[in-house]
């Protein structure tokens, strides 16, 4: 895997730093503990760069009663088994570093979570977000059903002509099996609120999409 020249310091912060061990613990869904249980729950897994950002934002978004009711990063769409943090920014893994939620379709639909998906970064560039660069960052829709794959090719297709008006580097694949990141990576930015955050990850504005 090649790095951009630019983004040495961010990638030395990202590989060092978060093996702090001073941080306090937090719940991992503070908000839904006692829900996590519903039996009409489902899960949706997505990659947008650096997975820190992206359980932030989602969190932010949809957390506190809006529909999420866990949330946790890890690795998908690899080739090999239980692979660490360091083996995936190796690149030598084939794993991107995503992010896994399960929600309640009763209060949040799985089309509003992938509109936001593609609000939340830049799904036009191909293995990059911002200055980090690499197979790991992909952009990526793990789907979970046929009903899944149908709604993300749809919105895929929505989203790249009326949004973004151009191709998108989005992959839309079966989920595969799925491995928890490290501890310290689940709630990284609630942990350590001056942590890196990916510049591509900001919520854009952008009109509704076509029924």
């Amino acid at each position: 895997m090649t790095f951009a020249p630019a983004i040495g310091s961010t990638l030395f912060s990202r590989l060092f730093r978060p093996f702090s061990t001073s941080s306090p613990f937090f719940s991992l869904a503070p908000e839904s503990a006692s829900r996590n249980s519903n039996q009409m729950s489902e899960k949706a897994t997505v990659a947008a760069g650096c997975f820190w950002g992206v359980e932030h934002l989602f969190r932010k978004e949809f957390g506190n009663g809006k529909g999420l009711l866990d949330a946790r990063v890890g690795y998908s769409g690899g080739n090999t088994s239980s692979p660490t943090y360091r083996a995936v920014c190796s690149g030598n893994t084939g794993h991107a570093e995503a992010l896994q939620v399960t929600f309640d379709p009763s209060i949040v639909s799985y089309r509003q979570l992938l509109e936001f998906f593609y609000r939340m970064h830049d799904p036009t560039t191909l293995n990059r977000q911002g200055p980090d660069v690499g197979t790991q960052y992909r952009s990526a829709v793990f789907t979970h059903g046929d009903e899944q794959h149908k709604i993300a090719h749809d919105i895929t297709d929505k989203v790249s002509k009326e949004w973004y008006k151009q191709p998108l580097s989005t992959q839309i694949i079966e989920a595969g099996e799925w491995w928890d990141a490290e501890d310290y990576h689940q709630l990284y930015l609630k942990k350590n609120p001056s942590g890196y955050e990916c510049p591509a990850h900001f919520v854009r504005s952008f009109p509704p999409l076509s029924a």
